[in-house]
């Protein structure tokens, strides 16, 4: 497949949120994107939107949270030079928040398995191509909760930290090959994923939704993915060489750190 650039991108959880709006910037960039996500119609909607802004695209359907599927996955994936991954795929702590002492053990295990173990598996898979063709970007999609905790999101927390690691860990290996890995971590973001956890802290707190939305940054509101994705089209991209193993914050200044 030939683009503008002659490269590929392959972003997980691309149906919507975050991950869609990365999808559509590397589009624009002129990276060929392979859109993955769970919903087939969300991801089949992407690439004719993609399409229709003059770039170029391809939807699979997995469910990373499943180890068999991710195996799979990465088997249709052999034939396809991936340069940039962007592990954007996850569960948040909205869908079972918790004090830990009450917390789901089977959630525990979902949330290990789709925010740390797939992107492990997809990075694992796609870096030997990347160091071999001299260049490659792992962008890792984390959250200001890798640095501090989310109340009640014990699984949520730790993955986010592991994420981290597995981030500085893929960075110090792979400096001087003209190959990256680095993290975004985002605070808090309208999306759907996200109005559950407003939804959640409302009730808890006794308060509005509107209440609650202004807490989430001091620019009295939640962020957009939009405000998110233009970090990612420039660690995509090839100005970004020198920047590598970070975590760096798109927050609004909810963590100035």
């Amino acid at each position: 497949m030939t683009t503008a650039n002659g490269k590929t991108a392959l972003i997980t959880g691309a149906g919507r949120g975050i991950g869609k709006a990365i999808s559509q910037s590397l589009g624009r960039s002129g990276f060929h994107v392979i859109v993955a996500a769970r919903s087939r119609s969300e991801i089949e909607q992407l690439v004719s939107e993609i399409e229709s802004a003059d770039g170029t695209s391809e939807a699979i359907e997995v469910d990373l949270s499943v180890r068999s599927a991710v195996h799979e996955f990465i088997e249709k994936l052999r034939d396809k030079k991936v340069d940039v991954l962007v592990n954007n795929a996850g569960v948040g702590s909205s869908q079972n928040p918790k004090p830990l002492v009450d917390f789901d053990d089977e959630f525990w295990d979902l949330t290990m398995a789709l925010n740390v173990t797939a992107p492990y598996l997809l990075t694992k898979s796609v870096l030997p191509n990347m160091v071999e063709s001299g260049f490659g970007r792992i962008i890792n999609i984390s959250s200001i909760n890798a640095k501090v905790p989310a109340l009640h999101g014990a699984a949520y927390t730790a993955s986010k930290h592991a994420i981290a690691g597995l981030t500085k860990s893929t960075a110090l290996e792979v400096a001087g090959s003209g190959v990256t890995a680095n993290a975004i971590c985002p605070g808090v973001t309208a999306t759907v994923m996200n109005d559950l956890r407003v939804e959640y802290d409302a009730a808890r707190l006794e308060k509005d939704f509107s209440e609650v939305e202004k807490t989430a940054s001091p620019y009295g509101r939640r962020l957009t993915p939009e405000e998110i994705s233009p970090l990612a089209a420039f660690l995509a991209s090839e100005g970004s060489a020198a920047i590598n193993g970070q975590l760096l914050n798109v927050c609004g200044g909810t963590v100035m750190a």
